[in-house]
């Protein structure tokens, strides 16, 4: 059986230095291809380099397959995403992110990449879709409530909050982890990441809070 490596942000690109160094690191080929899956809105072409600079000085040689998030793809864009070494997904809308991954051909595929030991990395709406329970904030979505949805289960027995110390999202984490009832809920702040080793934390980099459910103790980290 494969390790599997699931790399996660609170908020926007590039990775951090040494969550940049791990993800290298986890690669099978340093001369690779890294997919970049998004949603094409203005200003996209300029922003998505961001998402692989850190990458880039740890491996200069890595090739980038960017893909545009959608209801239709080619065979040739399905094959290139089940070649890739690693694949990141994009920040943004975490609705419609979870829509058009979440339960479609492309889920299918990011699944069996991550069982055979491709890393997996999310930004912000990337991340949050990660887990088997995805929660968006208000403050992520036009009905301004709290929305519990199904998602992609790289992460199980755990929640997220992105953008956790700029939108203070210190009760809500509180709320959606006694809620689901997982385990743990992470709170990570701008800039900062968390790295998963076959289910377990393995790195920790920048302002991440832990809300554990079983317990009235709540550990920072930062």
């Amino acid at each position: 059986m494969k390790d599997t490596h699931l790399f996660l942000f609170g908020g926007s690109p590039p990775m951090p230095d040494r969550m940049a160094s791990q993800f290298v690191e986890t690669l099978r080929n340093k001369r690779g291809t890294i997919t970049v899956l998004y949603i094409e809105r203005e200003g996209a072409e300029e922003y998505l380099p961001r998402y692989t600079l850190s990458l880039h000085s740890h491996a200069p040689e890595l090739n980038i397959f960017y893909l545009p998030l959608g209801t239709f793809y080619t065979e040739k864009q399905l094959d290139q995403l089940r070649a890739s070494n690693g694949i990141i997904i994009g920040g943004g809308d975490t609705l419609a992110y979870r829509n058009y991954i979440v339960e479609t051909e492309i889920a299918e595929i990011i699944r069996c990449q991550f069982q055979n030991g491709t890393p997996i990395a999310g930004f912000s709406a990337g991340a949050l879709i990660s887990p088997n329970n995805c929660v968006i904030s208000p403050k992520d979505n036009p009905e301004e409530v709290t929305l519990y949805q199904q998602g992609l289960g790289l992460l199980m027995n755990a929640v997220l909050s992105a953008h956790y110390l700029k939108w203070e999202e210190q009760d809500q984490l509180k709320t959606i982890v006694a809620y689901t009832h997982v385990q743990v809920g992470y709170g990570i702040a701008e800039d900062s990441g968390i790295y998963f080793k076959n289910q377990r934390l393995t790195t920790i980099e920048g302002y991440v809070h832990i809300e554990n459910y079983s317990t009235s103790g709540h550990p920072e980290y930062g």
